[in-house]
């Protein structure tokens, strides 16, 4: 049955009034564990509150335990006690209560929580030990802390002491009325300073008060630790008998916080919490079973979007009670979920592990599934056709009835059924091995055939009036089924939709029309034509979503879609027109069960959509109401040497001005957002270094190195899970530059600069003049120089006259001499003859002459005589051949100092080229003579045999 536009109209409104503060009693909410090891503190967790920036603080065991979504911070008392309570008031102080102290943190100018004492303001002389704080309000202007002996109310900076009658046990604020409980006045009321008995509340005198709570008709609801909860009307206690009260008794009370005052959370001692209405009827109940790390729940606590944090025995945890999603997990019994669907006042659930069941009637209790009969093993499908339940099983097709199957229709595996169009009384289902026909009969349904022609097997197939059509293995099958459905007659493979629109994507029905999609393409086909043609108005509505990978339209018209392993969907309006709805989902990306998308729209406020880990439960309604936009904090920046702590309430850091030598800067973001913490994205950008917005990251740190000197701001954004941006978070700062491109610096840099100039000026000047000075003395220098170099030029060029004219004269004289050799030896070869002549003239008989021939043959002898006698030219022949040959011999002498005199004359004689002979003549010895001192010169020389003696000696 479809809802009107009307109806849907009116429902929405309704819900807008109605919703907001509603507990789900579909299902647990999400649950979110901190163990001890995440905050790195004590076990128990007492007391919880958060400022106006959204920062959550718990009291521990170990201190003050400050938690942004990003980072855990810790801080201390003076005397590393316990702290027990803690309360912040509108000023940003966090006032907190120990053992033997109380007092407040405060941010300073650096964000940094400072403690201040006020326990310092006690009268140690009349109190020696405070004991435990247990209770701090802010009553009015007043601050009270409560022990056990006594309240202290600190006022205008002093301290007043209120006393207990006996001994008090706990204090409480209801609306604006503050009780103590006293164990031997019962409840007071603290009014002008003093505390009035209340009338009948001595009842509870042997029982310690943990909670209590505004009711209607200015009732009080009281939650006691053992005696279970009472109601208080001003006169008298009566007992609450409710499911609530049922539970307390059994479980013991640890107090607990009403959620707009419409439902009452209730803590327990031994099995967690629960949350009921004013009439005590239990809602929901989360415990260690429902994934609570500890069952005892010392304080709980709702935070600014009304989600529940809970300080535990060992730990914390966050309940998400303001999500539109619930869950059914492991404890509900439930795995891997592949369908769901409501039929008969159950709600079945297909799983890895066999068909459940739970009963429906728009809530579920807090048992478990329960798995029906016969069922345990892979269920693929649950489905309701013609009003029967149809499970598509591995064991078989299987007909459910209730809690148990009460006929195996087909043993083949089976992974789900279809009517047939036009054949009402036949049922298609799909196996492992093709494709069944199941026929309607008197006796109920019953399996007909199996279809031949075709055995492979597929989990999504559509039917339209002439066609079966399949995907499987990229490829589009589309087959028809003959007259009597028992086998094919024809089948038929596409590969692609058309031309432009390459491969197979999905096989969807919508409108009640068969499309078939690829790359967002949406198209149906025409059996006349035989040929596939586009839907451009289904393509339109996701022509900006992402390539989608299935979909399926629900029972609304809503049309569900998976694209990355995320989920989304087109919200159909009453107005016929879509809305894209990705944001409430982004919490089950990753989680979807893959090729199967199971999603169960039984009404506008109940969709189940399957998961690998159960079954989620969705209210749309809900949704609308976490639309708030986040915050963004950078929530811290440091520096070496210093930090910053931004976000903690105080005052606005003015800009700030850090060193050169401390340009590494880090940043840390936060955004107080609790919700699905791993899906908060960040995005940064340092204006004067960044030229653009960095790209969204899970990650909540930034570093910057080596930043110049200059004036930066640091901007961060947040997105929310749901994708809803922040306002900007900007820190505004400065590096300053370092200390030689400080003003100060350039100042220095400039004037000197200018003392420079004027001190290069006058030594150019200077230079200048000293130059010309010096250019004149060199110039003078030159010109003397130049003068004695012409002088010198002249004195040399008049020696290399002389040198010339002596040279020539010497070479004149040497050609005399080598003339005067040459003429000596033609007067030697001259003698020679002369005295072959004359030893020949000696063998004549002159006395055969007649006295005039004898007398001219004797004056012949005697002339020829006379001319060989008187020459010196052999003397002179002697001091010519030394002359000329002067340097010859000089240079021989020096090469073979042992060389002799007669030797150098022999050497010389061969250098002039003479013969033997000659040698011979000239030294006055024979021929051997000349050849034994030739011999005698070679060995003194060194000179082996095959050596020239004459080409050696020209040689030198």
């Amino acid at each position: 049955m479809r809802f009107s536009k009307l109806h849907i109209l009116i429902f929405l409104i309704l819900s807008s009034l109605t919703i907001y503060g509603q507990i789900k009693n579909i299902g647990l909410p999400e649950i979110r564990n901190y163990k001890r090891t995440d905050y790195k503190g004590g076990t128990q967790n007492w007391n919880i509150d958060q400022d106006k920036n959204g920062n959550m603080y718990f009291a521990n065991n170990n201190g003050l335990f400050q938690f942004d979504g990003s980072t855990w911070r810790k801080y201390s008392l003076p005397n590393s006690s316990a702290i027990r309570c803690l309360k912040i008031g509108d000023s940003g102080k966090i006032f907190v209560g120990g053992y033997d102290e109380f007092g407040y943190f405060k941010a300073d100018s650096k964000g940094k929580l400072i403690y201040f004492s006020i326990s310092k303001l006690v009268n140690r002389d009349n109190i020696n030990t405070i004991d435990f704080i247990w209770k701090i309000h802010i009553y009015g202007d007043e601050v009270i802390f409560q022990s056990f002996a006594r309240a202290y109310i600190f006022k205008k900076n002093s301290l007043k002491l209120l006393e207990a009658p006996d001994r008090f046990q706990f204090s409480f604020q209801v609306k604006n009325q503050l009780y103590f409980q006293d164990v031997s006045k019962g409840i007071m009321k603290y009014e002008n300073g003093q505390l009035q008995p209340l009338k009948g509340s001595t009842t509870l005198n042997n029982t310690e008060i943990w909670g209590m709570f505004s009711m209607p008709e200015n009732k009080i609801l009281i939650a006691t630790l053992d005696k279970g909860l009472y109601l208080y009307d001003g006169e008298k206690m009566t007992s609450w008998d409710t499911e609530a009260n049922i539970f307390i008794k059994k479980n013991s009370s640890l107090g607990g916080v009403t959620i707009k005052d419409k439902f009452i959370v209730l803590n327990s001692v031994l099995d967690g919490i629960i949350i009921c209405d004013l009439n005590g009827k239990i809602i929901q109940q989360i415990n260690h079973q429902k994934g609570l790390q500890n069952n005892t729940i010392l304080t709980s606590f709702l935070d600014n979007k009304n989600n529940l944090w809970l300080g535990l025995d060992n730990g914390i945890a966050f309940v998400n009670e303001n999500s539109p999603f619930t869950y059914f997990g492991f404890s509900f019994g439930l795995s891997t979920v592949y369908a769901s669907v409501v039929h008969k006042g159950n709600l079945y659930v297909a799983t890895n592990q066999g068909l459940f069941y739970h009963s429906w009637n728009n809530t579920i209790k807090e048992n478990k599934f329960t798995l029906v009969e016969g069922t345990t093993g892979q269920a693929w499908n649950i489905q309701v056709i013609d009003d029967q339940l149809l499970c598509a099983h591995n064991r078989g097709a299987l007909l459910i009835l209730g809690e148990k199957v009460v006929k195996t229709l087909n043993k083949k595996g089976h992974f789900g059924f279809k009517s047939i169009p036009n054949r009402p009384n036949y049922i298609i289902g799909s196996n492992y091995n093709g494709f069944t026909i199941f026929e309607k009969s008197a006796n109920g349904l019953e399996y007909k055939n199996q279809i031949d022609g075709f055995d492979k097997s597929a989990s999504t197939f559509e039917l339209d009036e002439n066609n079966l059509w399949l995907k499987k293995d990229d490829l589009l099958y589309q087959m028809r089924v003959s007259e009597d459905l028992k086998k094919f007659k024809s089948i038929k493979t596409h590969k692609n939709l058309s031309n432009s629109a390459q491969g197979i994507g999905s096989i969807q029905r919508i409108k009640n029309t068969v499309y078939f999609q690829t790359k967002n393409r949406f198209f149906k086909y025409s059996q006349e034509q035989d040929l596939f043609f586009e839907d451009t108005k289904i393509s339109a509505l996701f022509k900006e979503i992402p390539k989608i990978y299935s979909l399926s339209e629900d029972n609304y018209g809503n049309i569900w879609y998976i694209f990355n392993e995320s989920l989304g969907v087109l919200m159909k309006r009453p107005n016929g027109k879509y809305k894209n709805t990705l944001t409430p989902f982004s919490n089950l990306t990753g989680n979807l069960v893959n090729n199967y998308l199971s999603i169960n729209t039984i009404n506008l406020e109940n969709i189940f959509i399957g998961l690998t880990d159960g079954l989620a439960h969705y209210n749309p309604a809900l949704s609308n109401y976490l639309v708030t936009k986040p915050k963004a904090f950078i929530r811290s920046f440091s520096y070496p040497g210093d930090i910053l702590l931004l976000g903690n309430v105080q005052n606005k850091i003015e800009q700030l001005q850090i060193p050169y030598a401390s340009n590494q800067v880090k940043f840390t973001f936060s955004s107080p957002t609790y919700e699905n913490l791993e899906n908060v994205e960040f995005s940064y950008q340092l204006e004067g270094f960044d030229t653009r917005w960095s790209n969204w990251s899970t990650t909540a740190i930034k570093e910057y190195t080596n930043l110049r000197e200059g004036n930066y701001k640091m901007k961060l954004k947040v997105r929310n899970s749901h994708g809803i941006q922040s306002e900007e978070a900007v820190a505004s700062f400065t590096v300053s530059p370092p200390w030689y491109r400080h003003f100060v610096a350039y100042l220095f840099y400039l004037l000197l600069i200018v003392a420079s100039v004027f001190f290069i000026q006058n030594k150019v000047k200077m230079k200048i003049r000293k130059n010309k000075y010096y250019e004149t003395i060199e110039q003078r220098r030159l010109y003397l120089e130049k003068e004695s170099k012409i002088r010198q030029e002249q004195y040399e060029l008049e020696k290399e006259i002389e040198k010339l004219k002596s040279d020539k004269l010497q070479i004149k004289i040497l050609a005399k001499d080598k003339e005067l050799v040459n003429n000596s030896l033609q007067v030697v070869k001259k003698n020679k003859i002369l005295n072959g002549i004359i030893y020949k003239l000696k063998d004549i008989n002159v006395e055969s002459f007649d006295d005039s021939i004898k007398f001219q043959f004797t004056k012949l002898n005697k002339s020829i005589t006379k001319e060989v006698n008187a020459d010196k030219s052999w003397k002179d022949l002697e001091k010519h051949i030394k002359n000329v040959h002067f340097d010859f011999l000089k240079r021989l002498k020096e090469k073979y100092p042992t060389i002799s005199p007669r030797e150098l004359d022999l050497s010389t004689y061969l250098l002039m080229n003479m013969s033997t002979k000659e040698i011979a003549e000239i030294m006055n010895i024979s021929s051997g003579g000349v050849e034994l001192a030739r011999y005698r010169l070679r060995k003194k020389l060194e000179l082996n045999k095959k050596e020239n003696l004459t080409g050696f000696l020209m040689s030198i």
